[in-house]
């Protein structure tokens, strides 16, 4: 089933909510799960830092990453937010049908996508 995809990104908490509703709304994927408080240790510009965001967990379709990456950068207060995507292995069917009846099926031309 990889024509479904869980794409992953972080944000402060009070920017979480927003930036999920701003994707299903647009359409490019049909839920997101918002984990607060959460806390992230990272290393940037030198520094470890020690921030509490919220994990979103975006369900969507195979080929909408660069979509999704546009519009977290659009609402992201990050210079560099995160965004890991996983291929979904196996769903309930039902669960996936209800994906793609509100998620887009055509493939985004302008993917910014880097595989590692």
């Amino acid at each position: 089933m990889t024509n479904y995809v869980v794409a992953i990104t972080t944000a402060p908490q009070k920017d979480a909510e927003n930036i999920a509703k701003a994707l299903v709304e647009s359409k490019v994927c049909a839920c997101v799960n918002v984990i607060s408080n959460v806390v992230s240790i990272y290393h940037w510009k030198g520094q470890i830092e020690t921030e509490k965001e919220s994990i979103l967990l975006i369900k969507t379709m195979a080929g909408r990453e660069g979509v999704i990456w546009d519009k977290i950068k659009e609402n992201h207060p990050y210079d560099l937010p995160e965004l890991i995507v996983l291929p979904v292995q196996w769903g309930k069917k039902e669960y996936l049908e209800w994906i793609s009846e509100w998620v887009s099926a055509t493939t985004d031309s302008t993917m910014r996508t880097q595989r590692v």
